[in-house]
């Protein structure tokens, strides 16, 4: 999911065996230490911190190392995925170009590059040949706004028992801790897939950690939980903390619930803050970067932002009630750009008790934080998080994190208010919870639940622009050490002839889903090869980023197909979960569309955004393709059932 492939990941968690587990308790000796320990990452370094010896890190060091596909295998694989959007005389280009890395003028720089790849991903110590550049390029360099380029949300089902902010921060708060121990003591149970045990490496990011505006590249700091336990609030754009073990015993829900009406109750949060510090984190990486730099010159600031950059995670109460999933989605995906710390993981409360998650995405893809928010959601529903029975007095107060600002200060927090708003307000979203059938009804329809989601989304777009265009979907790769994901190209020869069979009025049932089958074919095989490493846009990634200086790029990097065909317009990702209203992301590219979707048992939702291209629009064809698809195969299935007798 987002920029060049961020991921967005299809991997199911195991939040529901973690849920039905005992009640989990976090009572521990835990002090508060006033220097904060921490470790730094950086995008040079792939070994930045270690990995445990507990169970969580079970088989992590026999993992085996990114594969570097074999040079044919993906250049033909290239072409053939540029050939749905090409016409005759350029696809003539495409295939000049791709013929000259084969064999021709280009061919002997080409197995240079490739040999230089191999060398890399095989003798040089390290245990990933693409982490470091991937970390870098997607994510660290990236310099646009995180919001809405890069973070992404959850929206929580509603929980009818917790209906304020306070309230239901407070109960996600203890599934979070109880989540939070088990990750931290590596006692939690390594995720697996089919081949074995998925690479663990990014959850030490998802709890005391933060990420760092730097020139050119931003880098990544973790803090000693051990040290750090307490949480950083925001209220109006006014930052508070309070620590969440208080003599030893961590605080029950009820406390923290008291805490948080605390803080609500204090005169200062109840009015918008003169200067919302917050709103600096939301703008142009290289501009945030300068204005944390100012921040942190003046008096008491530097350790003002330490205490936010170390805090276990950032909660934002909201004074707004959403009430639709489309407001409830938008105020999750961006909120007002003044009552949120960007660089952190955030759960966001609404006044009404709606609630949900933006993940931070640098170091962590979709997953982990889909495991952390199903577990936490799903153990809740369930009475096995031990919620605690304290109602102590004596917890010190919350207090409030203030800032010094000058008019060089104030001025970048206008700039970043301005910005932010000028940019959201170009932007629109929609949802699709689409009731009509779900997971269940398209396996018995004997397909696979992602290709056929895949197929609708290829055909609603065909519906609406007469076309099909380059579609990313991110296939997870954490079957090898510091995996995170794959292209997998989904737009495909197959799918475009689907598309065309089903708007055609000539084509008969039949016809349609031969078509159908054949597309559904080609993508599952795509994605499996990308799930194993040998897909086609990291490869040719690695590929370029060995040139050396004064060597000629080759003619299939300078072809307009290539920018062309990974100029995402559709960018999709599936995170699937009962608990989740919704979840989304923005889009990768100005022509484009972000297509976050879940796969349910009974249902299909899918969120919608874009630069005002028509979110609304493409939502009203996806629903139309979803029941048109389904319409086919239940049309073929009458026609196939044996015929009563008169």
């Amino acid at each position: 999911m987002t920029l060049l492939g961020l991921g967005r990941s299809q991997a199911r968690s195991s939040a529901a065996r973690l849920a039905s587990q005992k009640p989990l308790s976090l009572a521990a000796n835990l002090k508060h230490a006033s220097a904060p320990a921490m470790s730094r990452y950086s995008s040079s370094s792939t070994n930045s911190g270690g990995i445990g010896n507990g169970p969580m890190y079970e088989g992590q060091s026999a993992m085996p190392h990114l594969p570097v596909p074999a040079l044919e295998q993906t250049l033909k694989k290239y072409l053939r995925s540029t050939v749905p959007h090409q016409t005759k005389e350029s696809l003539a280009k495409t295939e000049q170009a791709v013929q000259s890395a084969l064999s021709g003028d280009d061919a002997k720089l080409v197995q240079t590059l490739q040999q230089r790849l191999e060398h890399r991903a095989t003798n040089e110590g390290r245990e990933s040949w693409l982490s470091e550049w991937w970390n870098d390029a997607a994510y660290m360099a990236y310099r646009d706004p995180v919001v809405p380029y890069v973070s992404y949300f959850y929206s929580h089902k509603d929980d009818k028992t917790r209906r304020t902010g306070p309230k239901r921060a407070a109960g996600l708060l203890k599934a979070f801790l109880a989540f939070r121990r088990l990750l931290e003591t590596e006692q939690l149970a390594p995720e697996k897939g089919k081949a074995g045990p998925l690479c663990m490496r990014s959850y030490k990011w998802m709890f005391n950690a933060n990420r760092i505006p730097e020139m050119p590249s931003d880098t990544a700091v973790k803090y000693d939980w051990k040290a750090n336990n307490h949480l950083v609030v925001l209220r109006n754009g006014h930052f508070y903390e309070f620590d969440l073990v208080h003599n030893g015993q961590e605080l029950s829900e009820a406390e923290i619930e008291s805490q948080l009406q605390t803080i609500l109750a204090d005169s200062a949060s109840s009015k918008p803050a003169a200067q919302p510090v917050g709103a600096l984190s939301s703008n142009n990486r290289d501009k945030w970067t300068e204005s944390r730099k100012a921040l942190a010159a003046l008096p008491g600031n530097q350790q003002a932002l330490e205490r936010i950059d170390s805090s276990v995670i950032v909660v934002c109460l909201d004074e707004t009630a959403p009430h639709s999933i489309e407001s409830t989605a938008w105020g999750l995906w961006c909120g007002d750009g003044k009552n949120r710390f960007y660089d952190k993981q955030q759960i966001i409360a609404f006044a009404n008790g709606k609630s949900g998650f933006m993940g931070e995405h640098s170091m962590m893809d979709g997953t982990p934080t889909l495991r952390l928010n199903d577990f936490a959601l799903q153990a809740l529903e369930a009475g096995k998080i031990d919620l605690g029975s304290s109602k102590r007095t004596d917890l010190p107060a919350p207090k409030q994190i203030t800032f010094s600002t000058d008019k060089n200060v104030e001025a970048k927090i206008a700039e970043s208010i301005g910005d932010f708003e000028s940019l959201m307000g170009r932007h629109d979203l929609a949802v699709l919870d689409f009731q009509g059938y779900g997971k269940g009804a398209i396996k018995k329809f004997k397909c696979s639940p992602d290709a056929w989601v895949q197929m609708v989304i290829q055909l609603a777009y065909f519906k609406m622009y007469g076309k099909p265009c380059p579609t990313y979907e991110s296939a997870q790769t954490r079957k090898f050490k510091w995996g995170r994901t794959e292209t997998i190209r989904s737009a495909s020869v197959e799918s475009k002839a689907f598309c065309e069979a089903m708007e055609s009025h000539s084509a008969t049932d039949a016809e349609r889903f031969e078509k159908f089958q054949a597309a559904v074919k080609q993508h599952l095989g795509y994605a499996s090869a990308a799930a194993d490493g040998q897909g086609v846009d990291r490869h040719l990634f690695g590929l370029k980023k060995l040139l050396k200086e004064g060597e000629k790029v080759p003619a299939i990097y300078e072809d307009a197909a290539y920018a062309a065909s990974s100029t995402w317009k559709l960018s999709t990702s599936q995170i699937s979960s009962e608990v989740f209203s919704c979840w989304g992301f923005g889009e990768v590219t100005p022509e484009g569309f972000g297509c976050a979707y879940a796969i349910k048992e009974n249902s299909l939702t899918f969120t919608l955004t874009s630069l005002k291209l028509g979110a609304a629009d493409l939502k009203h064809y996806i629903n139309e393709a979803a029941v048109e698809l389904r319409d086919l195969h239940l049309r073929l299935q009458q026609n196939d059932a044996p015929k009563s007798k008169a």
